[in-house]
């Protein structure tokens, strides 16, 4: 016998026992599968590893397993409450509204401490003593009366502009004529 033959023979029985228990651990996921989804239990990884008393991994060695764990994952509970079936889309999509809503709120909690704290600034500032004086309002509809009166006043002074520039420019014909006839 070559000594690569005496090798394997020694191994054979080592290999075929790994088959068997890896054979029998396949049967017992399997039956972790069928009682999870009969009972209406969680379908995960986890959860089927855990209760088949195997290490997870074992699920990502035997692709086979691990699509059937997926693809009753995927299926709705055949929980026998009696209530309505979860399946886990309608679970990702409650998540996905939750973290949309929780994202609204949390935009509008900062919506309101901003204005809170301008609000607040706002009364210390005048509490203070150093804060514009409560007239404010009233001064600032003053300005902007006056700045009226100023484009009003601008607008006469550009009208008497017009008109004695027309007055000059009369006179001044008027100074020719008569120049042009004295002198004939």
């Amino acid at each position: 016998m070559t000594p690569r033959r005496k090798d394997q023979d020694r191994t054979a029985p080592m290999a075929e026992g790994r088959r068997a228990d890896s054979a029998r651990r396949r049967q017992r996921v399997i039956k972790a599968l069928n009682d999870a989804n009969t009972a209406g239990e969680e379908i995960s990884v986890s959860a089927i590893a855990r209760k088949a008393g195997v290490d997870r991994t074992f699920f990502y060695r035997h692709r086979d397993l691990l699509a059937q764990l997926h693809a009753l994952e995927a299926q709705p509970t055949n929980a026998p409450g009696g209530g309505p079936a979860v399946s886990r889309a309608s679970l990702q999509a409650d998540l996905a509204n939750a973290q949309a809503r929780s994202a609204r709120l949390d935009a509008r909690v900062r919506q309101l401490e901003k204005k809170l704290s301008e609000v607040l600034g706002e009364q210390a500032w005048r509490e203070s003593g150093l804060g514009a004086p409560d007239d404010v309002e009233q001064l600032k509809q003053q300005i902007i009366s006056l700045e009226q009166q100023v484009v009003d006043l601008r607008l006469r002074v550009e009208e008497r502009d017009e008109e004695l520039d027309a007055a000059r420019a009369a006179n001044r014909e008027l100074m020719s004529q008569i120049n042009t006839s004295s002198e004939r």
